[in-house]
């Protein structure tokens, strides 16, 4: 086999250090993206989970509406007149568009939120659901149809009028499309999301984006393909725009309807390509720098026998360098922390944002207790906020109190939403407060009680968020916090003093 001169084997030399490395870098951004695709499946589930929720909290509020008429006694008497204020009090809190309809079995109107003359009113065309509800005598709700007066598509809620123990006339309501349009549009995380809210046939009633050119039609058939095999799933789809999708959906149990979102692979797949793109540049580079030296290193060695150990150390003392150098971008380019690890830092920074918003908005004069709970627990209280009952007397709060105490409550309500009362749809959490004298200091006490959540035991070792209250009260607000895992539900008992700063 032929020697190889001294530039060829430096050359061999600085490529083999240098390519495993770039191979090594693009095998860790490949794993971080396999492990981005697993989060966002995990996410795009959990928001169209969120999603049914708040539609289901909605439709039941619908319903709980439509029940409290059917029991007025002016429409259990046939006496419409008495009854439309009634029916026109409750349509104010949906807008104009909604409608409110009486009808007997064969489908005739009896009342009209439109008009008073019912006698020139077509009958009602979706009978199937009338005679639905005159057999079961419990509430339903309709697939997309369009109206017989203004010819518009619209969904309903149906409830019986029960009088002397069977059902007397049906009451629908149809609210506005545009209910679900904010419904998604409030709970869409950003424009590379599709969302849609289906009928139990599968057809779009509300759905972003592109909402006017999508209403009415039927899901992707990708999706629809594979949303009446289960109540809940996540595949990969297609959306009627063409754009490749990872979708999740699920099927209410309420209404019958199904609410599916989707995330664009691209936003995925487009990352993976610019980090690659990325680090093959990074490596290209510095082995182009690595050759280019080393040959001319080499030339140079070649000029004089003398100086060729001197060079040929410097040339190794250089591609350590280099080396170095690669591994270090490499390390802080695609180093990152967990899923959840991250989820909690930006947690705890977003309670804190919220404590200094609120802070800037009394401008930095301190704020009040109910005010700074109202802001951690915000997002608890969207859905259902009767699961959380608060109770205290106006405590004003110095604005190192206010932050501190925002960190305190975030952590705590972040337990309870993962672990505690607030991770299924029974919980139930108390927050009661009181100022107190203890030794000749005010401090204030907060009580946070949960009950109907998972069964409770107490952890093996406490973790970050636990010893932050603990310090957070202790060594910043001169309290105390303790936390007694109670049968019934956890309960954090946190004292902090009041008068001046600590």
């Amino acid at each position: 086999m032929p020697k190889l001169s001294l530039p060829v084997r430096l050359a061999l030399l600085v490529a083999g250090t240098t390519l495993p490395l770039i191979v090594f870098a693009g095998g860790i951004v490949f794993y971080n993206y396999e492990q981005d695709r697993r989060d966002a499946t995990q996410r795009v589930l959990e928001t169209v989970r969120s999603i049914r929720l708040v539609l289901d909290a909605e439709m039941q509020r619908m319903t709980g509406g439509l029940q409290v008429l059917a029991l007025t006694s002016s429409l259990r008497a046939g006496d419409y007149d008495t009854f439309r204020p009634i029916a026109l009090g409750f349509l104010e809190q949906y807008g104009r568009d909604g409608v409110v309809l009486v009808a007997d079995r064969q489908g005739r109107q009896v009342f009209s939120s439109v008009t008073a003359d019912t006698a020139s009113l077509p009958p009602r065309n979706n009978r199937d659901i009338v005679e639905k509800v005159f057999a079961s005598k419990q509430p339903a709700f309709s697939n997309l149809f369009v109206d017989a007066v203004r010819k518009q598509r619209i969904v309903t809620v149906e409830v019986p009028v029960i009088r002397n123990g069977e059902v007397a006339h049906v009451i629908s309501f149809n609210p506005p499309i545009e209910i679900f349009q904010n419904i998604i549009e409030k709970q869409r995380p950003g424009n590379d999301w599709t969302i849609s809210i289906f009928d139990g046939e599968g057809t779009n009633f509300a759905r972003m984006p592109n909402p006017q050119e999508t209403v009415g039609k039927r899901a992707s058939p990708t999706l629809f393909a594979e949303m009446f095999r289960k109540p809940e799933a996540t595949v990969s789809t297609v959306s009627l725009e063409g754009v490749p999708l990872i979708t999740s959906y699920t099927r209410s149990s309420l209404t019958g309807w199904t609410v599916a979102a989707g995330i664009a692979e691209s936003s995925l797949v487009g990352p993976l390509w610019r980090n690659l793109a990325i680090t093959s540049a990074i490596g290209g580079i510095l082995l182009l720098i690595g050759l280019a030296f080393a040959v001319r290193m080499a030339t140079t060695i070649a000029r004089g026998e003398m100086l060729q150990d001197l060079l040929v150390e410097e040339l190794n003392h250089r591609v350590k360098n280099t080396l170095a150098i690669l591994q270090s971008i490499a390390a802080q380019t695609f180093r990152s922390a967990s899923r959840p690890e991250r989820e909690k830092f930006e947690g705890r920074l977003r309670a804190l944002a919220e404590a200094h918003n609120l802070l800037s908005t009394e401008k930095w004069q301190g704020s009040d207790l109910q005010d700074v709970i109202g802001r951690v627990l915000q997002p608890y209280l969207l859905n259902n906020p009767e699961r959380v009952r608060m109770f205290g007397p106006k405590v004003p709060l110095a604005p190192r109190l206010a932050v501190v105490l925002s960190m305190i409550l975030h952590e705590i309500a972040t337990n309870a939403a993962k672990y505690g009362a607030l991770s299924n749809e029974s919980g139930t959490v108390s927050l009661d407060w009181e100022v107190v004298e203890e030794n000749a200091r005010k401090m204030l006490r907060l009580i946070w009680t949960e009950a109907g959540g998972p069964p409770v035991s107490a952890p093996v070792q406490r973790g970050f968020g636990s010893r932050l209250i603990e310090r957070s009260a202790r060594d910043q607000l001169g309290g105390e916090a303790t936390v007694d895992f109670l049968p019934r539900g956890v309960v954090y008992t946190v004292t902090v003093g009041l008068n001046g700063e600590n």
